[in-house]
């Protein structure tokens, strides 16, 4: 009797065990995995264009020199700020000088000829009147007069020549600007037909910022504003994102809309204009240029909570607590973070707004923070606790 007894406790023993084996690798029912949810609204949205850009000085003055000669001095250096008519180059002013003085000689003597000419009309004035000398003589004299007087205006005019000369000598800056490179130094022979310029000036004080829109652009913009002029005075403040990728302090302002399509391109200029009190900006640097754009009453959703199949976006639905994908139609320019969608959600839906990369489509879907759905009827769960029971 006491084997025996030991024996049904073994018993008992072993088929408590593999019952609780049985118990653990029982299936058991999906559960709703818990995400964050969007509901969708509408609201105001600023979307940012981005257009490329050059940067341009507000005049780039290419300096050549107007007379030949060597240069004397060089009074500037590459990079340096300087005001207009401060002097940047002198070239040897020796020959200019000497021509000077041999002009001032001339009229000079050109000068004494009218004098001589003008006593000798007036003598023969008086000897004509007395019945001394002929017509002839005296219309000679006269002739004599305005040859020496238009020998005079030739000297005085060869004159201005050699001043303005001596004066090209020395080469100034006209205008405010940053001096460029300096291709030539002391002593090089220069002239007009120089291949390139002994430097440039830019004048940097305001920069003009270069970009295009495409034709349809432009027809949009004029279509909203109704002409050039108007969305001229219409267009918000523009900002400048500087090839190191920051964005530039000041605003700038679209100021002029070129009336020409690039047949090549399909495009049209814009100029833009920005303050350079701080010489931070440099000509014939690159960026971009960013125009806000106001839009009204849009849906917009981030952009991790799409995802993208065949060019096409698309977002996962929750409904009735289960994941659905839908597509949806969204504007092409975006700042990188959100879509504007034009179509394919409703004002009051909700969207997945994680794990968006790992859903599947029909997955049960808990949101979190979302309120209880309410209790279900007796009947079904009568049912439910049937099923369970079988």
């Amino acid at each position: 009797m006491k084997k025996m007894s030991k024996w049904k406790y073994t018993a008992v023993l072993a088929l408590c065990g593999v019952a609780l084996v049985g118990c653990k690798q029982a299936p058991t029912g999906q559960r709703q995995a818990e995400y964050a949810g969007l509901t969708i609204t509408t609201g105001d949205y600023t979307l940012t264009d981005t257009y490329s850009a050059t940067i341009r000085g507000r005049q780039d003055i290419d300096i050549y020199p107007q007379v030949s000669g060597t240069i004397a001095e060089l009074r500037v250096k590459e990079g340096e700020t300087v005001r207009k008519g401060q002097t940047l180059f002198i070239i040897d002013q020796v020959p200019y000088k000497a021509a000077l003085r041999t002009a001032e000689a001339n009229v000079k003597a050109a000068e004494a000829a009218v004098a001589t000419a003008q006593l000798t009309y007036d003598s023969k004035k008086q000897l004509f009147a007395k019945d001394v000398i002929s017509e002839f003589d005296l219309s000679t004299a006269h002739n004599n007069l305005l040859s020496a007087q238009a020998q005079l205006a030739q000297t005085e005019a060869q004159l201005v020549n050699a001043q303005n000369n001596l004066s090209y000598t020395v080469v100034k800056a006209p205008s405010d600007g940053m001096v460029g490179t300096l291709p030539y130094r002391v002593g090089a022979l220069v002239s007009a037909s120089l291949p390139q310029p002994l430097t440039t000036v830019s004048d940097n004080s305001q920069m003009y910022v270069y970009f295009s829109l495409t034709e349809n652009q432009l027809l949009n913009l004029t279509r909203e504003y109704g002409s050039i002029d108007n969305t001229l005075k219409n267009m918000p403040a523009v900002q400048l994102r500087l090839n190191d990728g920051t964005i530039y302090s000041q605003p700038g302002r679209v100021e002029s809309i070129s009336g020409v399509i690039d047949p090549s391109t399909g495009s049209v200029q814009l100029r833009a204009v920005f303050p350079n009190s701080d010489r931070l900006l440099h000509s014939g640097g690159v960026g971009n240029v960013l125009i806000p754009r106001e839009l009204k009453n849009q849906i917009i959703v981030p952009q991790s909570a799409t995802f993208e199949t065949q060019d096409k976006v698309f977002v996962y639905k929750i409904v009735d607590g289960v994941a659905k994908s839908a597509m949806i139609d969204v504007l092409s320019s975006s700042n990188g973070r959100e879509y504007v969608v034009t179509s394919g959600l409703t004002p009051g839906e909700t969207i997945l707004a994680e794990g968006v990369g790992l859903m599947r489509e029909g997955t049960p879907v808990k949101i979190k923070g979302a309120q209880p759905a309410p209790a279900q009827p007796a009947a079904a769960a009568d049912t439910t606790q049937t099923e369970k029971e079988e």
